[in-house]
């Protein structure tokens, strides 16, 4: 089992910058697929990005290519999302999820494990 706690949302200017980090308990976050994903009020959880076991592998929806990077620390256990130029439309609960098996993938469904959530607002 692993526990998934995210952190580093809050209320930010357009044009700002925030980061979301992700702190996973276990032994074994380093064999994890890692993603960020995103659900606005009425709206689907999307995923925003993705980043495989070894950081050799990164993936990054269209709507924030270029703003946000994700990376990782296998060891401190730790995801980050770096999100650049927010825009009001990044508003959204962004949530942290673990994929115990191999392979990037972006469905929601791919994923086994997530956080709570943290509110990240862009104020216009």
């Amino acid at each position: 089992q692993v526990q998934l706690v995210e952190s580093g949302g809050g209320l930010v200017q357009a044009g700002g910058s925030l980061r979301l980090s992700c702190a996973a308990s276990g032994r074994t976050f380093s064999y994890y697929t890692m993603g960020w994903f995103r659900q606005a009020p009425g709206k689907e959880r999307d995923i925003v990005a993705a980043i495989s076991a070894s950081s050799g592998s990164t993936y990054a929806a269209d709507s924030v290519k270029g703003r946000f990077t994700i990376s990782r620390d296998n060891a401190k256990n730790t995801v980050y999302l770096q999100m650049n130029s927010l825009k009001p439309d990044d508003t959204a609960v962004y949530y942290c999820a673990a994929r115990r098996e191999y392979g990037l993938v972006v469905t929601r469904t791919g994923y086994d494990y997530w956080g709570q959530g943290t509110q990240v607002t862009v104020s216009s």
